[in-house]
Parts: C-alpha cells; structure tokens; sequence
C-alpha cells in the first residue's frame, strides 16, 4: 500500500510540475521574441513537456482492454473535447480572435488537439498493444514517415497523433519497475539536471529561432522548408534527445507529497480553462505593455504558478465538473 502511495504521489507531482509548464510555456509564447533566455526556456519545455505527459497517459492506459474502457475514453476524452471546441468557437468569437461563429469540430483549437490526440492513442492501442516493443519500431516509423506527407496536418490533429503516439506507447509498455530503476541510479538527480541544463545550454547556443515548428508536430518537412530525403533524421534524433529530457526530468520528481501535489489529479481542469485567462489577458492588453514585461522572469513565473493554484484549486473542480467529467 504504502508503495502504491508513493507512486500515485510520485505521478501527480510529475503532473504537476508539466501542468506548469504547459501554462508557463503559452504565457511566455508570445514574449518569447523579445527575449533570448525566453526563447531557449520555451524551446526546452515544449521539447519534452507535452511527450512527458503523454507518456504518463499512456502508463496509465494499460486497462485499454477492459470491459467499458472504451465507452469511458469516449466520457472523459472525446466529449469534454466537443464540448470545450464549442466553447473555446463562441469564446474566440466574442473576444474578436474569430470574425464569424462557426464549429468546426474536426479542426481542433488550441490545446484541444491533445484530447483528440489521447482519444485516437487509445484506439491505437488496440492495434499496437499486442505488438509490444516492436510496435513501438513501427510507431516511431510512421512518427517519421508522416512527416513526408504535405497533405497530413492538424485536421483531426492527425500529424500530432501520429508524431507523439510513439512516446503515448512507450509509456504504456512501461512498468512500475523502469519507473523505480530511474530514481534508483546513484546521483539521479545531479544527472537529470545535468541533463536540464545542457539541453538549455545547448538550445540556446545551436536551436534556430524558426525551428519552433518540429517541437509542435503538426506539420510536414515540407511546409517547414526541407524537402531533403533523409529529414526525417531530424525527427528521429528529436525522438532520442526528447527521451533524455524526459529522463532527466523524471529524476528530479519528488517522491513525497507536497500541498500542491493534489493538483496533479487535476490536470485536464488547469490544462482545459488556463487559455481562457491567458486569451483574455491578450486581448485586453496592449502587445508593449506584455513586451515590457517580457525580462520579469519572477512574475512570468508567480503568474503561472497561480494560475495553475487558481485552476486546480477544489471549487473550480467542483463547479466546472459537469462540463469537464460530466458529472454533477
């Protein structure tokens, strides 16, 4: 039991600290042009934060296969989608972002491609599940592959799914065992922030600015201006380094409960309503005076770390549960 505990502990800590990244990484998007550090930090975290939590997903699919799991991935996964995709339509709309109403639930806003994303991993499962680790060869093949396909984007977040199934399926071919191997490496976490901060290191030395669009994943090697045959070596090196990051943060996750370790169970409530306040913020104020703010590291971060306190906090769960779980 108690080792069970310390898993679960383990889980939400890690969720928790990539619920933050998520919310930092889209408040300092748009700041990120002004500020070279800005720059390399936002690199970093959209190279691994996004396939970390994808990751933990997929460990936390092994049930794929039993009775009413499907019908649940559909309750939790695909309708809190439709929903939030009407919302974030009339949202858009009434902030001036959009000109006209109109629902496209094919074309998913924003952050919702993930849910889309995680609906169609499920599915995928069912197929790759039974290859084990020689699916995961072939899902990172077609992680690759797609990339040569100009007619492949994020309608049905199709590009995205196929480029981050692979990391969806590591994770769920992994056990509780690699996840202790990790924390039990002598000096793990001098490692994996050894790790951390070459990588910034590194990013912020050799990264191209107009790069940003490999760590997205939702579009080919064409339309990011390489047409060369051998580009999807790129990716594949991206999968590798992507990895290590992972690693590295994996290491430095606590183990032990803190206050704010609850948060991490309610992830997909921070990850679905944050784009509401950060829209509005950028709508109501002016691009000099968020340009201006662009070097305060601190308030970028308190500011980010409050949203997420806000968002993950009891009463927003309890009150937006209909919409969010479906339950009243």
């Amino acid at each position: 039991m108690a080792s069970a505990s310390r898993r679960s502990l383990y889980f939400d800590n890690a969720k928790f600290f990539l619920i933050f990244l998520v919310v930092f990484g889209h408040v300092i998007s748009p700041l990120k042009g002004n500020d070279d550090f800005l720059f390399s930090l936002y690199s970093v975290i959209f190279l691994f934060h996004m396939p970390a939590f994808i990751l933990i997903s997929g460990y936390f699919s092994k049930g794929y296969n039993k009775k009413g799991y499907f019908i649940k991935t559909i309750k939790k996964i695909l309708l809190p989608y439709l929903i939030f995709q009407v919302i974030y339509s009339i949202f858009y709309y009434l902030n001036g972002q959009e000109s006209t109403l109109k629902f496209d639930l094919l074309q998913p806003h924003w952050t919702l491609w993930f849910l889309l994303s995680l609906f169609s991993w499920n599915l995928l499962l069912y197929v790759f599940a039974r290859l084990k680790w020689i699916g995961l060869v072939v899902a990172a093949a077609i992680g690759i592959g797609i990339g040569y396909f100009d007619e492949v984007g994020s309608y049905l977040s199709l590009s995205r799914t196929l480029v981050f199934f692979p990391y969806f399926l590591l994770g769920f071919l992994l056990e509780p065992k690699h996840f202790k191997l990790i924390k039990k490496v002598k000096h793990s976490t001098v490692i994996g922030f050894a790790i951390l901060l070459s990588t910034m290191f590194l990013i912020g030395t050799f990264f191209p600015k107009d790069a940003i669009p490999w760590l997205l994943g939702d579009t080919s090697y064409a339309d990011m201006g390489i047409k060369e045959i051998g580009v999807g070596l790129i990716r594949a090196s991206q999968y590798v380094l992507t990895l290590i990051v992972i690693y590295g943060f994996l290491t430095i996750v606590p183990s032990q409960g803190f206050k704010m370790t609850v948060i991490g169970q309610r992830t997909l409530y921070v990850y679905l309503l944050h784009g509401f306040i950060i829209k509005t913020i950028q709508t109501i104020v002016s691009d000099d005076t968020l340009n201006g703010i662009s070097d305060h590291y601190l308030t970028l971060t308190v500011f980010s770390l409050g949203v997420c306190l806000l968002l993950g906090n009891y009463l927003i769960q309890r009150y937006t549960r209909p919409l969010i779980e479906l339950r009243i």
